[in-house]
C-alpha cells in the first residue's frame, strides 16, 4: 500500500483570494461537491467522487497512478487498473469541463507523466481556504482577538458536515478527514479562547457545552467552559463541570485530570478575579492573556 504524505495536506496556498465567479470550485468539508460557473455538477459514480476527492487533497500537484489506484481499489482484485482509472478520469473530466470541451482543448484534469493533476489553484478547494483562515485567526489571537473571532467564525462556516463524508474508505481520504477534523477542533478551541478574551462568555459557554457533549473527555473544552461559566458568575456550574470530567476520566480511562485543569479548578475555588489563559499551541514561556473572570456578584459589590 502506498504511503500517505499527510504533511502535504498542511500546505494550502498562502495567497487566498476571492474566487472568480466563472471557475471550478470544489468542496470536501462535508460531502464531496464540485461547482462550475457556480452551478453544482452532479457526481453519480462513487469511484469518480473518490477520484475527485483524492486529487483535491493535492490540488495543483501531481498524484501518481499508483497512488490513485491504491486509493480507489486497495485490496480489491481488478483486471486492468490502468484502463479502469482512465475510464473514471474521463468521466471526471466531463463533470469538470462539460460535454462541449473540444478535443485537445484545455482541461481542469490534466494527464501528466505517470499520473494526473487537478489543475486548479489551491484556494478553489474549501479545505485549503479553511486552513488559511484558521492560520490567520490563530495568528490574530494575541494582537487582535476581535479579528480572530471573525476569521475563525468564517473558517468554521465552510464546514457542511464531516470532511470527505462520501469519499470512500481509501487511506488518503481517511487520513485527510482525520487531519481536517483535528484542525476543526483546534479552531473551535481558539474561537472559544478569543470569545473569552473579548468578553463574550455567553456565546463561548453555549458553544462549549455542545462541544463538551460531543467530546466528553476533551479537557481543554472543559477548561474553557469552566472559565466561561465563571465569567458569567456561575461558579457552582463551573466546579460541577470539573467534577464531571474528573469522574469520566477516572471511569473510562483510569486517569486524573491534567495539571492545568486541576490548577484551573483551584483558581475558581479561590474565586480569583483574573485568570491567565494561554492559547492551546502557545510556545513554552510565551506571553499569556489575562482574562477578567470576576463573578457577577463581585462586579456589583
Amino acid at each position: 500500500m502506498a504511503a500517505v504524505d499527510t504533511a502535504s495536506f498542511r500546505r494550502p496556498p498562502s495567497n487566498i483570494a476571492e474566487l472568480p465567479r466563472r471557475a471550478v470550485r470544489i468542496e470536501i468539508l462535508g460531502t464531496v461537491s464540485v461547482y462550475v460557473d457556480e452551478r453544482e455538477r452532479p457526481i453519480r459514480a462513487h469511484k469518480v467522487r473518490a477520484l475527485l476527492a483524492t486529487l483535491a487533497l493535492d490540488a495543483g500537484r501531481s498524484v501518481s497512478n499508483v497512488e490513485l489506484a491504491d486509493e480507489l481499489w486497495s485490496g480489491q482484485p481488478l483486471g486492468n487498473v490502468q484502463n479502469a482509472l482512465q475510464a473514471h478520469a474521463a468521466r471526471l473530466r466531463k463533470v469538470l469541463d462539460g460535454p462541449k470541451r473540444r478535443p485537445g482543448g484545455e482541461t481542469v484534469l490534466r494527464t501528466v507523466q505517470g499520473g494526473y493533476v487537478l489543475d486548479v489553484p489551491g484556494d478553489r478547494v474549501d479545505a485549503n481556504r479553511f486552513l488559511e483562515l484558521a492560520g490567520q485567526g490563530a495568528a490574530a489571537l494575541r494582537v487582535d482577538p476581535r479579528r480572530a473571532v471573525r476569521l475563525l467564525e468564517s473558517a468554521l462556516r465552510l464546514w457542511r458536515g464531516p470532511a470527505l463524508l462520501d469519499a470512500g474508505d481509501g487511506l488518503r481520504c481517511r487520513a485527510g478527514a482525520a487531519l481536517y477534523e483535528e484542525r476543526r477542533l483546534a479552531v473551535c478551541e481558539n474561537l472559544a479562547f478569543a470569545r473569552l478574551v473579548v468578553g463574550d462568555a455567553g456565546q463561548a459557554a453555549a458553544e462549549l457545552r455542545r462541544l463538551e457533549t460531543e467530546h466528553p473527555l476533551h479537557e481543554r473544552f472543559c477548561e474553557l467552559l469552566m472559565i466561561a461559566l465563571y465569567q458569567l458568575g456561575r461558579q457552582g456550574e463551573a466546579l460541577h463541570t470539573y467534577h464531571r470530567i474528573r469522574e469520566r476520566l477516572d471511569r473510562e480511562l483510569g486517569l486524573e485530570p491534567s495539571a492545568p485543569l486541576r490548577a484551573r479548578h483551584t483558581e475558581i475555588l479561590a474565586q480569583r478575579q483574573v485568570l491567565t489563559l494561554m492559547p492551546t499551541h502557545a510556545r513554552a514561556g510565551g506571553p499569556v492573556l489575562a482574562v477578567p473572570a470576576v463573578p457577577a456578584w463581585s462586579r456589583s459589590a
